[in-house]
């Protein structure tokens, strides 16, 4: 028999079902992995094999990330790339990153990881696009088993340096037939397509200013041949629509369908400077868009009109981005600064409270092409994370703690449960010593900064 696992007498617990329902001392029978029953805590179970008191809780969908570079967490604040706008940030660091070793890419997974959980994250996609050394995208998905987290990993990539046009360095580039070699055997060894899948494999060039249009079009070749999703960066900044007008004639959103990356089965990072006309486009055909604010923020990159896409019908996850451009991996702080950084942009109604929860849950899973996360209801994954209302921060909000959530100081949780299985409890990571790993963290982020001097 599968173990069975009862949450009860929550505050609120926040469904994001079709009703949006948010149940007051509400409850979560969950059997094995999956959601059975969420209702009212007299009409569930009154027993489980494990029950968890969720008194003065506000238990919500597991948050979905939609885009992340967990390596960058070995690199956050470097100097000389605090104050720069996304090109010459790049640059900088360029270099620094062309010594990344395996062991970092598994102990930086890690950290970001952690740090995402502990924030109410329990689904995330990671990009890792350069791989010098002995790096592999093994190292990031032999992480993610370790900590327990659901899983989409990007195998990104980058092919055209300095030396034909592009941006990064060539001594960080690939062969382009390597890089679909790889891609293919990483989708035959480590894509699952069940639901409550833990683990899948996302085929992802880099961006159009580091990957030829060859290898965009044999990308979206593979991925469609397999059946897995594809994922690039898009119209971050003026610079990146200046390059496209410049190299392709078109804009980015033009030359990303002329390269066939559109569709329900693709979702673009930033597209901060996305216009109607792309806008249309995306929405007419299910195209996403990972959101990342506090990095659009921290390159000056722009606001993105992400109330715009939404009522065009444009789906929308979050992303955190990396931490080299962030410097933070908090899930629910992310979801505060979507809801600010709209009003900044488009006024005090452009995004409210619910609405920014609900970009980080159904929006994200939508765009990661699930259907099995996002929502608390029966058959759904037993995603499931629970913030503790008696903290300062949460002071005098009590009259509507969802809201709380995302208006007040963002808080860590003190329960994730992944997958159906707890995974921090009182506030503590249960799966790895998080101490000895950023201790680790910390040791290899001073030899890669050193090795580059």
């Amino acid at each position: 028999m599968s173990k069975t696992l009862l949450i009860k007498n929550a505050r609120v617990v926040v469904t994001m079902d079709e009703q949006r329902r948010e149940i007051d001392n509400g409850a979560i029978y969950v059997r094995g992995n999956v959601i059975e029953q969420v209702g009212p805590t007299a009409e569930l179970p009154q027993s489980a094999d494990e029950v968890i008191e969720a008194t003065g809780h506000v238990v919500v969908p597991g948050l979905v990330n939609t885009h992340h570079h967990m390596y960058q967490s070995l690199t956050r604040v470097i100097p000389t790339a605090q104050n720069g706008e996304l090109f010459n940030w790049l640059t900088n660091l360029y270099p620094i990153w062309a010594n990344l070793d395996a062991e970092m890419v598994h102990a930086s997974t890690l950290t970001a990881m952690s740090e995402l959980i502990l924030s109410g994250c329990t689904t995330s996609s990671d990009h890792l696009y350069i791989y010098p050394n002995d790096c592999r995208l093994d190292d990031s998905i032999e992480a993610a088993a370790k900590i327990g987290m659901r899983f989409h990993a990007a195998r990104g990539s980058m092919s055209v340096g300095q030396s034909k046009g592009g941006l990064p360095p060539d001594c960080v580039v690939e062969d382009e037939k390597a890089i679909l070699r790889d891609t293919q055997r990483l989708i035959e060894t480590y894509h699952d397509t069940e639901r409550h899948a833990m683990q899948r494999i996302v085929v992802a060039p880099c961006s159009p200013f580091s990957v030829s249009r060859d290898l965009m079009k044999e990308a979206a070749a593979l991925a469609r041949s397999h059946g897995v999703s594809l994922h690039t960066h898009l119209a971050e900044n003026v610079n990146d629509i200046a390059y496209s007008r410049e190299k392709f004639k078109m804009t980015p959103a033009e030359y990303a369908e002329d390269c066939g990356w559109v569709g329900h089965d693709v979702w673009h990072a930033h597209c901060v400077q996305l216009d109607d006309d792309g806008i249309y486009m995306f929405a007419r055909t299910g195209t996403g868009v990972a959101h990342c604010p506090c990095s659009n923020m921290r390159l000056a990159s722009g606001i993105a009109p992400i109330r715009k896409m939404v009522d065009a019908g444009v789906p929308v996850g979050l992303g955190v981005d990396g931490s080299a451009s962030n410097d933070g991996a908090h899930m629910l702080g992310e979801v505060r600064q979507a809801m600010l950084l709209q009003r900044v942009g488009f006024g005090p109604d452009a995004m409210t409270a619910r609405h920014a929860l609900e970009l980080a849950t159904l929006g994200g899973a939508k765009v990661l092409n699930r259907d099995d996360i996002g929502a608390l209801k029966p058959g759904m994954s037993a995603d499931i994370v629970m913030f503790k209302l008696d903290q300062v921060g949460f002071a005098g909000a009590l009259h509507d703690p969802v809201a709380a959530l995302v208006f007040c100081t963002p808080a860590n949780v003190s329960y994730s449960i992944i997958n159906g299985k707890v995974v921090v409890k009182d506030g503590i990571l249960q799966t790895i010593d998080l101490p000895l790993v950023i201790e680790r963290h910390n040791q290899l982020a001073t030899k890669l900064a050193l090795a580059s001097t």
